[in-house]
């Protein structure tokens, strides 16, 4: 065993200190990351606009999907978030719109018919511009739409249905409405036919403005040489107030390989005949 002196005791721990104090120095030097001071935007308002063979303008985006520049990613955040953006001056803002599909709170996607919008806006650090993005439907999108403001309609009710739906009109807009009192139990209205809509996974949506005092189902009949597929597709929960739903049809047009045609239905129903039940529908839309 090695017997250090007293001097040489001292002189190690006078060592042991600088190394220990260097390692502090150098580890802080470390931590010292220069923080950039963000810039934001808000974007508390968006529109959609259309033309005369697209229907009403009326939307339901929840989201915004936000990209930078060359396509740089900042994520999805819901309508009036505030959007931190780790870059200053002239800066391109691309932004998509959101939704839920098929009305479903944890399924929220960039809905594919409405085109990016894109703005150049000046960003400072540390402060918030506002954008307020007006979103248009894509040139390729075919639209067969309904919104009860002309003469006739491209909807009627099936051989199901106990009644028919009437026209009524609110704050200057016709709208479809159906009741089910009395006896009358089944309420059922579906599209014209549809031949050849596009399959191998192209995006299919029906849009629809409703509110009900009840859930009523979304579904498709699908003509096939042997006969007609009834194919329930989704439960749309009761809305006191009007709501906008993207049914998403892609899957089910899709996988019905060999068909000649199909349509699509709005089907409300009661068991109860004490209690009446009632739904308003407008501008429903087929876009594919």
């Amino acid at each position: 065993m090695k017997i250090l002196n007293k001097n040489t005791h001292h002189h190690l721990n006078l060592s042991i200190l600088f190394v220990f104090i260097t390692f502090i120095v150098v580890s802080c030097k470390k931590t010292e990351i220069k923080q950039e001071i963000p810039s934001y935007i808000i974007i508390k308002d968006v529109e959609v606009e259309t033309n005369n063979n697209q229907g009403a303008n009326t939307n339901n985006i929840t989201d915004v999907w936000v990209y930078l520049n060359e396509g740089q990613s900042r994520g999805a955040y819901p309508i009036n978030s505030i959007i931190p953006i780790l870059t200053k001056d002239s800066t391109t803002i691309i932004i998509r719109a959101g939704i839920k599909d098929n009305g479903i709170s944890n399924i929220r996607i960039p809905y594919t018919f409405y085109k990016s919008y894109n703005e150049t806006v000046y960003l400072h650090q540390d402060s918030i511009i506002e954008i307020s993005p007006i979103f248009e439907y894509q040139e390729y999108a075919n639209i067969s739409h309904e919104n009860f403001e002309g003469v006739g309609t491209n909807i009627d009710t099936t051989i199901k249905s106990d009644i028919d739906f009437i026209i009524n009109t609110e704050n200057n807009n016709n709208y479809a409405e159906a009741n089910l009192t009395d006896e009358n139990l089944i309420f059922e209205v579906s599209t014209e036919d549809f031949i050849g809509l596009p399959q191998v996974g192209s995006p299919v949506y029906l849009e629809l403005d409703y509110k009900s005092n009840t859930t009523f189902t979304i579904g498709a009949y699908i003509n096939y040489i042997f006969g007609v597929e009834n194919r329930p597709l989704v439960n749309v929960t009761k809305k006191d107030e009007w709501n906008k739903i993207y049914i998403n049809l892609t899957n089910t047009v899709s996988s019905a390989t060999n068909n000649i045609s199909m349509k699509f239905y709005i089907n409300m129903y009661r068991t109860d005949t004490n209690e009446n039940k009632w739904i308003k529908f407008d501008n429903l839309k087929l876009v594919y």
